[in-house]
């Protein structure tokens, strides 16, 4: 029995993340959760590849407990967002949205691809013709044949 209530312990383990501090959670199971997924779509500004959920840095922690007090205060996930998106920018947001500022960022990986392909396209077709062009051994034959042919 013991080892039961041991390993679901264990299990839990990860649903209490990187909100270490028993304190900052909410008290109110769903608005806990909303929290959560909230700071799952915020970027943490000094790590730059994680969300402020899975962060231990403390800008994070101090975005977290931001995040739980708009909660708290009955603010909906698109407020709480929005709040941090016009404090901290585009950058806060792990999934930014595609403005005119932003679309060379989405468009990078694509222009990237259509660089490498026009490059691998032009050397292909430059060593096609340099291995087409005939000898001037190979264009008096041909001359030759051509005149025979007529």
């Amino acid at each position: 029995m013991t080892r039961w209530v041991f390993l679901c312990l264990l299990l839990a383990l990860p649903a209490w993340g990187a909100v270490g501090d028993p304190n900052e959670r909410l008290a109110d199971p769903a608005k806990e959760a909303l929290a959560r997924e909230i700071g799952r779509e915020l970027r943490c500004l000094v790590c730059q590849n994680q969300s402020i959920e899975d962060s231990d840095a403390q800008l994070a922690r101090d975005l977290r407990r931001l995040v739980r007090e708009r909660v708290a205060a009955g603010e909906d996930q698109n407020a709480v967002i929005r709040f941090v998106h016009e404090r901290y920018g585009d950058f806060v947001l792990l999934r930014p949205p595609v403005t005119a500022a932003t679309m060379l960022l989405w468009a990078t990986p694509i222009l990237a691809l259509g660089g490498g392909i026009a490059v691998i396209m032009f050397r292909r077709r430059r060593a096609l013709a340099e291995a087409a062009a005939l000898s001037p051994d190979e264009a008096k034959r041909l001359a030759e044949l051509d005149r025979g042919a007529a």
